[in-house]
């Protein structure tokens, strides 16, 4: 199982805050927001991850995450994405790097509480959703399922939703993803939209779900911003990161801090 953190865009609903430096590394309370996405995989014993950015901001995900890890046993590759055509672009930009294995994906702007350890250990073939009950689904991709998680239809934004379950930005699929992301066809925005891809496995009869409980927010605008980063403060997700990142940032703290020190 590889790791993909798709972490482009140009974040234009958080302006002027986005015209300075990428909306994934903005901060949720006491790390930049890429921290959230990256330990939902190390979480899981992934170790091989691809982040991938938009032109602009690419030096600085390589300043903060290019050697951070190096002492861990993870290993972050980087990947330019020049323009934004859709989430389901990023398995193709991901080919060379999935080299036929399963991958995990996490919106680089998606914070979860949940540990999602378990559904990514056991996931076999075909392709596997989360599914988190809101009390506003028409605002997103609705997810209608059976008892035992079989998914029966997928919508995006419906007027009127067939469930009260919205999908939120994590998704697990098997190494014929590449070739599933490569059939669609461009949406009415240009973009190959990850809803075609999750209809295309729910046509083969082989995506499944599973229900979250635990707090989710997709931090695309300043409230979301603002909601997460209190949630962060006073549930203290920080301190349930993985040990190996908090480690990791102690270091790096450690080490920026004798760099300063030494140019004064």
């Amino acid at each position: 199982m590889k790791g993909i953190i798709l972490a482009g865009g140009t974040g234009t609903r958080l302006l002027p805050l986005t015209a300075i430096t990428s909306k994934q590394l903005l901060p949720i309370y006491d790390r930049p927001l890429i921290f959230y996405p990256l330990n939902t995989l190390l979480k899981a014993g992934i170790k091989d991850i691809l982040v991938i950015v938009s032109p602009d901001h690419s030096g600085n995900f390589l300043n903060l995450l290019g050697s951070l890890f190096r002492g861990f046993g993870i290993n972050i590759s980087f990947i330019v994405q020049k323009s934004p055509r859709g989430v389901a672009e990023a398995f193709i930009l991901a080919e060379d790097f999935l080299d036929g294995e399963s991958s995990t994906l996490v919106l680089g702007d998606n914070i979860f509480e949940d540990d999602f350890t378990e559904a990514i250990q056991t996931f076999s073939e075909g392709g596997r959703i989360f599914a988190k009950e809101v009390p506003d689904p028409e605002r997103f991709g609705v997810v209608e399922f059976t008892s035992d998680h079989s998914v029966l239809s997928i919508e995006e934004k419906p007027e009127h939703p067939k469930s009260s379950f919205a999908i939120p930005g994590l998704y697990i699929f098997d190494h014929t993803v590449v070739d599933a992301a490569k059939s669609l066809l461009p949406s009415s925005r240009g973009e190959l939209e990850i809803t075609d891809l999750h209809r295309y496995y729910l046509e083969k009869r082989s995506l499944d779900v599973r229900v979250i409980d635990g707090a989710w927010f997709d931090t695309g605008t300043h409230e979301s911003l603002f909601l997460a980063s209190a949630y962060a403060r006073e549930h203290r997700l920080g301190e349930r990161f993985h040990p190996m990142v908090n480690d990791a940032l102690r270091e790096f703290n450690m080490e920026f801090k004798k760099i300063v020190s030494l140019k004064k």
